[in-house]
């Protein structure tokens, strides 16, 4: 499990099944996140008709949507 979770970490491009693995948020909630046009839009790229997450952008939106 240790190995897979490194291997994960490493990941830059994060599928939505990731996304929802590593960070909890479910594939319906990514695609009502997606459609959005405001400050809680889900930073993504799309690939032909693959959605892709960066997790630099992924990091830098939780740091911006953090509750203090």
């Amino acid at each position: 499990m240790y190995s897979s979770l490194k291997t994960q970490c490493l990941k830059r491009w994060l599928s939505p099944k990731d996304l929802n693995e590593e960070f909890g948020f479910s594939e319906s909630s990514q695609a009502k996140m997606r459609m959005t046009s405001n400050s809680s839009t889900l930073p993504f790229s799309k690939i032909g008709k693959y959605i892709r997450y960066d997790r630099i952008e992924i990091d830098r939106w939780l740091e911006n949507h953090k509750v203090q």
